[in-house]
């Protein structure tokens, strides 16, 4: 048998939900949009990562895109080494604010089906990552 120390449970306040800012990861690679997608592909097999996170010029976050993504735009009969990030970046997804609740995220995601979701502040800058955990 196993025992399991119990805390008791404060009778004050309820405790405040968990933010999107608690459990993020670091930002990782971040990469311009006009980027092609085989240098992507290289940055990507360098930093070891499944994703990157794509800014246009000004450094606002447009997008995250993952290395299932940008493989299956390569292995299409009209790729050719010119297309950017820009151009397949058609969606951007959702964003998350640091003080999105878990709840609302999880949401989000599963609605969504993605596996990551980029974390950005009031002027677009990425903050982090909130990926799922493998």
């Amino acid at each position: 048998m196993t025992m399991v120390q119990m805390r008791p449970r404060s009778t004050g306040a309820a405790p405040a939900p968990r933010t999107v800012a608690d459990a993020m990861g670091t930002a990782g690679p971040q990469v311009c949009d006009d980027m092609t997608v085989e240098v992507a592909l290289s940055v990507m097999a360098s930093a070891r990562t499944g994703h990157l996170l794509v800014c246009d010029d000004d450094g606002v976050c447009t997008g995250l895109l993952t290395q299932v993504q940008l493989t299956a735009v390569r292995d299409t009969s009209v790729y050719t080494d010119r297309v950017q990030l820009r151009d397949i970046l058609v969606d951007p997804g959702p964003f998350a604010s640091p003080v999105t609740t878990m709840a609302e995220a999880e949401h989000a995601m599963r609605y969504r089906r993605i596996d990551a979701l980029p974390v950005v502040d009031e002027h677009g800058t990425a903050l982090g990552v909130l990926a799922l955990a493998r």
